[in-house]
């Protein structure tokens, strides 16, 4: 026999042994969960949901105009989809507005820049800031460096090109850069912080995202380049030239406010446990928020919708969350974070949370299923497997234990995650630039991460699988963060 049929009929025989494990009362739920997959891999609303969003309404920084309008939209696109108790939850938020901004290096090897200001940083002085660079290759060097040596330049963090992962793994590192660097910079002296873009594509297209308060007050005014453009600042230096640069910004911040969309699917028979997908609404300014996380709302809401097409209500409740506000930093814990609004509005209610999960990471394709602590080797694991196996998701030993930046806060409070992992590998290709756009979503694949989120949501709601009694003693408690 082939190797290859050898394998596949081991597979076979795996999976008819799990089938065995799973307790017989599941038998049904799990043939359930396989026909609203099909289902939703023939047919579902997330093409429509994500190209509405985005054709509609454009860019939805948080706390925008746009951004209000979009949650407006949306909770009226879940009631006409059938969603209950629909309702907005508002809170304050400190808005950013980019406004003009231009990089160049002056004097010596004159030329234009293509980059983009940070999120939150301040404008710089009217006429912009022109000083010499100073460059570094990690965080740590310019923690380490005097502030003798920093005071009155320019700061350029170079960390070098990230790494495209399929886990998107290569992000973490740089993300410290951006959100740290340039409190570090300014509490040093300098004069403005300049990084290269935190993204794995060679485009002329620079990679935005929010900086960090430091004790509630904004830093100095922080740029990122293009990955083109910091390769030419970091070979002139590296040539032994001098660089100097100006930048000009007229960002600025404003009193405003986000919102989160709920929208129910009301359990059967037991509607007071809640299962809940997350994503989140708000976008960067400089695309169209396709990919960064129009496709996460557009997987989670079409998973759903095809579950309440399915013709049976499954026991629990099912709610969809768009998040607002997820993607800046705010300089008090009072305004912003969408995730910690809802989780603090719960209270006690989140104890009847069964499970959450998060979709924000592109459109492409989902290759893993991760649950929360215990549930590796269970019968249920084994019988998502027998749902999710077929259309190319494997069960994961990995312990989900982080949710998302969204549904994240829910974690500390003693509600578990599962996760859908999908393929990042372009993801940090296109996300927070102009490229961020529709025509970036593969339909195909978008199909299959709702046929997997409708799949096992499905298993979960229909069920009594109780995940925080398979936590074991000794489990982290999940955090948050970005």
């Amino acid at each position: 026999m082939p190797l290859r049929l050898l394998t596949v009929s081991a597979l076979a025989l795996g999976l008819v042994a799990a089938a065995s494990q799973v307790q017989a009362q599941d038998a049904v739920t799990v043939d359930r969960a396989i026909a609203v997959r099909d289902a939703a891999l023939r047919s579902n609303i997330a093409l429509d949901y994500v190209t509405q969003l985005t054709t509609r309404f454009g860019a939805r920084p948080a706390g925008s105009k746009s951004e209000q309008d979009a949650a407006a939209w949306a909770a009226d696109y879940l009631r006409a989809n059938g969603f209950q108790n629909v309702r907005i939850e508002q809170f304050p938020l400190v808005g950013w507005e980019r406004g003009e901004g231009s990089a160049a290096i002056v004097g010596r090897n004159a030329q234009t820049l293509v980059a983009a200001a940070l999120g939150h940083s301040p404008a710089t002085p009217r006429g912009g800031v022109e000083a010499d660079v100073i460059r570094f290759s990690s965080l740590e060097d310019l923690q380490a460096a005097s502030d003798t040596a920093v005071r009155g330049k320019i700061v350029y963090v170079d960390l070098g090109q990230m790494h495209a992962m399929q886990d998107g793994s290569g992000y973490g590192p740089q993300t410290r850069v951006r959100g740290a660097g340039p409190g570090v910079a300014a509490t040093k002296g300098a004069s403005a912080f300049v990084m290269r873009s935190v993204g794995s594509d060679e485009d002329r297209m620079p990679h935005t995202g929010t900086t960090r308060y430091v004790d509630g007050k904004p830093t100095i005014p922080s740029f990122a380049l293009a990955a083109p453009d910091a390769d030419q600042v970091s070979r002139l230096i590296a040539m032994g030239e001098p660089v100097r640069l100006k930048l000009t910004s007229t960002a600025h911040t404003y009193e405003t406010h986000s919102q989160n969309v709920i929208g129910d699917l009301p359990g059967a028979t037991r509607p007071d446990e809640v299962i809940v997908l997350g994503s989140h609404m708000d976008s960067w300014d400089l695309g169209t928020g396709a990919i960064d996380d129009g496709a996460g709302g557009a997987i989670t809401v079409a998973a759903a919708k095809a579950i309440a097409d399915s013709g049976r209500r499954p026991a629990r409740t099912i709610r969809v969350i768009f998040y607002g506000s997820e993607e800046v930093s705010q300089p008090t814990p009072q305004t912003g974070n969408g995730g910690g609004v809802y989780a603090r509005n719960q209270g006690a209610a989140l104890e009847k949370h069964i499970i959450a999960g998060e979709s924000d990471f592109g459109a492409d394709r989902v290759y893993a299923l991760r649950l929360p602590a215990g549930a590796q080797g269970s019968a249920f694991q084994k019988a998502a497997t027998r749902v999710l196996y077929p259309i190319g998701v494997l069960a994961s030993n990995a312990v989900e234990t982080e949710g998302g930046v969204d549904v994240g806060p829910m974690g500390p409070l003693g509600v578990p995650f599962f996760g859908l992992a999908q393929d990042g590998t372009r993801y940090f290709d296109l996300h927070h630039t102009a490229n961020d756009t529709l025509d970036k979503i593969d339909p195909a694949q978008l199909s299959q991460n709702v046929a997997a989120w409708a799949g096992l949501v499905w298993l979960i709601a229909d069920s009594d699988v109780d995940f925080r009694a398979m936590r074991p003693a000794n489990a982290p408690v999940a955090t948050s963060g970005h």
